[in-house]
């Protein structure tokens, strides 16, 4: 079978939903960094603060997300078939699912942020930093919860320009707020790290009105009315709890291993934390060539399953396997030769800055391998109908190998933070080898309408 697909329309549909979804991510991830060279500016006791509190967030985002990507899922394969009903009522199932989520984490966060903080930190003055964060941002989840799964929606019809609209706006307004409200500048107060939290509620509140006007009366594919949004049945709602539950396991799972590498880093010294910090959002921001190629490969797929054409599927698998490649080859270069200029614009100690360079030396070669399983696994297997095959990998790949070990490694055999950075990201390499083995079976191909 030849290795790449002669179909050109394959060609301009991936493309188009690629480079959009990709310019997407860096804007919103840029907020992040936006945040981070901020607070990183202001000092870093407030950087580390946020960037803590941030790991529950971080959880959450990543539940969210996967309530989403089974959206993008079920909703793709209506798509292929040309029916829209069915979109709108998983639409409100998904969105009220979500909402209770939001509202738990809310609570959470409210009765005891104090304890949210010190999960990750034991040190009294990142504490106190955190605290002020998380007394605001606790009130952007319900924001972002509603615009996540809206533009989820959106994006199965293939409706993604909106989201990179949207998102520039959000970060020219972040970006302004931030520095108003950190360093208190034209007559506003000094806020520190809450400051950065007030922008970012202000900026998600001004998002989600956007996603909510767009969605409900501008967009031509759905045509979704405002009491559709709230309608659904108890089929479609069991449909889409059944389907994105190993997509909630898998995102809120890795969401939860996430938040222990800073768990590992934090109680190591304030600068490991600083570094982690600084070297996860850069790697964030160019790792969206691989997040942009799997959410893209999830529309297409889940289209074409719909649509019943079983031998384009195994074509286009193929061609993109090897367009996950060249983005992974990419990508590294990429952020070998961005590292250094980026992390001049720290004001951040000099053990903190030598950390970050070794971070991200070691995120140069494994994020080859998270372009390729990444987009494979969670694009095409799981993007395909069988979401199953991406938790049992995680399961054992993340939590049966990569936190035993690095647990061992910082805390009992104390190794330096940059030979736990290689551990913790381990996975993101032997992961490839069951993703290519299953992929080319093709016995993930699942029509989840039927």
């Amino acid at each position: 079978m030849k290795i790449l697909t002669k179909d050109k329309q394959f060609y301009k549909n991936f493309f188009s939903l690629w480079y959009v979804l990709v310019l997407n991510n860096i804007i919103v991830l840029s907020v992040g960094l936006a945040d981070n060279i901020m607070l990183g500016a202001y000092s870093e006791s407030a950087l580390s603060g946020a960037a803590a509190c941030n790991q529950i967030q971080f959880i959450f985002q990543q539940i969210t997300v996967g309530l989403g990507s089974a959206m993008v899922v079920l909703g793709s394969q209506y798509w292929g078939q040309k029916r829209t009903e069915p979109i709108k009522k998983t639409a409100a199932g998904a969105l009220a699912v979500v909402m209770l989520f939001a509202v738990i984490l809310f609570i959470f966060a409210a009765v005891t942020p104090s304890g949210v903080v010190g999960i990750f930190t034991d040190s009294d003055e990142i504490i106190k930093e955190g605290v002020a964060y998380l007394r605001i941002i606790k009130y952007t989840y319900p924001l972002f919860a509603l615009s996540t799964i809206l533009l989820a929606v959106l994006r199965s019809a293939e409706s993604v320009k909106i989201g990179f609209r949207v998102s520039v706006v959000t970060l020219v307004l972040n970006i302004t707020l931030n520095y108003l409200f950190i360093f208190g500048k034209f007559g506003f107060p000094e806020m520190g790290a809450a400051g950065a939290a007030a922008a970012t509620l202000i900026s998600r509140a001004v998002e989600c009105i956007i996603v909510v006007v767009h969605t409900v009366f501008l967009d031509k594919n759905l045509k979704i009315k405002p009491v559709e949004i709230l309608k659904s049945d108890s089929g479609h709602i069991k449909k889409y709890i059944f389907t994105c539950i190993p997509f909630v396991i898998t995102d809120g799972l890795f969401g939860v291993s996430t938040a222990l590498q800073t768990v590992i880093l934090g109680h190591m010294t304030d600068a490991a934390i600083a570094a982690n910090s600084v070297s996860s959002t850069l790697y964030q921001v160019l790792k969206v060539a691989a997040v942009g190629s799997a959410s893209a490969a999830s529309v297409i797929i889940g289209k074409t399953i719909g649509k019943g054409e079983t031998e384009k599927i195994r074509e286009y698998s193929k061609t993109l396997q090897f367009i996950f490649i060249c983005i992974g080859l990419l990508t590294g270069i990429s952020l070998f030769l961005l590292r250094t200029p980026i992390l001049s614009f720290y004001n951040i100690s000099d053990e903190a800055k030598s950390l970050a360079n070794g971070f991200l030396l070691v995120l140069c070669v494994t994020g080859i391998g998270t372009a390729y399983q990444m987009p494979v696994n969670t694009g095409i297997i799981r993007g395909g109908g069988d979401s199953a095959f991406v938790l049992k990998v995680d399961l054992i790949s993340i939590w049966g190998i990569v936190l035993p070990v690095s647990f061992v490694a910082a805390f009992v055999f104390n190794w330096h933070p940059v030979a736990i950075i290689a551990c913790l990201n381990a996975d993101q390499i032997f992961k490839c080898l069951p993703a290519a083995i299953k992929v080319n079976r093709y016995n993930w191909i699942k029509n989840l309408t039927s």
